[in-house]
């Protein structure tokens, strides 16, 4: 991947809805060979996919939340288990592993305390193979951004 093709995911993940007549003129290139590193970084997997960001709050799920997660044993089958139940559930919109005391850390969107309380009882704890759960509740959001940063 060269600079051009990063400065097009850049302008890309700034504005997904801009034309190729506009993307090309932002990068310094014509309209043909844009469209060919656009189909090529698609192919190759380096662009993902388009999706709109929308307002959580404004959807209806004003209220995120962190879960750390520590499991009880690391063995194969438990990972499994877990990483395939976490996948299925609508709420959780990341799961990252870490390394650390904790396995893994879920952001989760839910419509407000009883939702989270509900979301905990009936779709986390029935997972089994949980050692620990810890909570921390987002009050604010300093920033949030889509946008890849510059190489130097």
């Amino acid at each position: 991947m060269d600079n051009k093709d990063r400065q097009i995911i850049r302008a890309l993940q700034k504005n997904g809805r801009m034309t190729n007549q506009e993307l090309a003129e932002l990068v310094n290139l014509s309209p043909s060979p844009c469209l060919r590193r656009i189909r090529n970084l698609e192919a190759r997997g380096a662009i993902l996919g388009y999706a709109a960001s929308a307002d959580a709050a404004a959807y209806g799920l004003p209220v995120t939340v962190f879960v750390r997660i520590k499991l009880e044993r690391h063995n194969e089958k438990d990972v499994q288990h877990f990483e395939a139940r976490i996948k299925a559930l609508d709420e959780v919109l990341e799961c990252h592993v870490l390394t650390g005391q904790t396995d893994y850390q879920l952001r989760v969107v839910v419509a407000d305390l009883d939702s989270y309380e509900t979301f905990i009882r009936n779709r986390i704890h029935p997972i089994g193979c949980i050692a620990s759960i810890d909570t921390s509740f987002v009050y604010g959001t300093v920033k949030k951004t889509a946008v890849f940063p510059p190489l130097k």
